[in-house]
């Protein structure tokens, strides 16, 4: 099992990278936004498939553990925020953090309720 994460996680941050260059160019982060959001759901939803037995467990410990553990980031979140602290955007930092736990928890109990 340990392989199978190994692989999601591997397969979650390279994901992470790709979106994060694309989408990060902006002065609010919003591709580490989107992507915390987005794991939030898929986790949620892969939890939900996997305690109602509908996924293995090989599959929930390649996409939910390894992919979505990779895949969603609480380091960049929380450089990105003193980075906007940093420049003197507090107020969008505040924003960012806020809306991220919020929307994060709300998109995982989307996905588990879906």
């Amino acid at each position: 099992m340990i392989w199978l994460i190994g692989i999601g996680g591997a397969l979650g941050a390279a994901t992470r990278f790709l979106i994060g260059n694309i989408l990060n160019k902006r002065t609010f982060p919003f591709g580490t936004w989107l992507i915390n959001s987005f794991g939030s759901f898929l986790l949620g939803l892969l939890t939900q498939f996997y305690i109602s037995n509908e996924i293995s467990d090989g599959l929930f410990y390649l996409g939910g553990i390894g992919f979505c553990g990779a895949f969603t980031t609480f380091s960049t979140f929380g450089y990105e925020t003193i980075t906007l602290m940093q420049f003197n955007k507090k107020k969008l930092a505040l924003f960012y953090v806020v809306s991220s736990i919020v929307l994060g928890v709300i998109f995982a109990m989307v996905g588990f309720y879906i």
